[in-house]
């Protein structure tokens, strides 16, 4: 018997109840990352040929989730990705997940330093 349910009997569990709302940023390397900023993904884990693939590209966070572990994860899309259109949908296959420690802020600035450093 549960005394918290209505007639003593147990209450059905719904598992999407707990679900909790993403954060709305996240902070990497003291620098807050929120949906639209750019990041330079580091896969740590080598686990498949995408990470590898994938090692030093530019993408753009598309989402911030978080799981039932509480365990955040940036869902990113690539900036070379000729599909990009698609990952900005959502659709499979063009949004890479990562978790916080696997990315780093990517800047504009940077970006023109690297330009400014190969055509010297």
């Amino acid at each position: 018997m549960n005394p918290d349910a209505p007639n003593g009997f147990i209450t059905e569990w719904d598992p999407f109840a707990e679900e909790k709302a993403p954060p709305e940023s996240v902070t990497v390397f003291g620098i807050a990352l929120r949906v639209g900023d750019r990041v330079r993904i580091w896969p740590q884990k080598t686990a498949d040929i995408m990470d590898i693939a994938l090692t030093g590209k530019v993408g753009v966070i598309e989402a911030i989730e978080q799981d039932f572990e509480d365990q955040i994860q940036l869902a990113v899309v690539i900036d070379d990705d000729p599909g990009r259109e698609f990952g900005m949908m959502r659709q499979p296959g063009h949004r890479f997940f990562f978790g916080t420690e696997e990315v780093e802020p990517y800047t504009d600035k940077e970006h023109n330093a690297l330009r400014e450093d190969a055509s010297a």
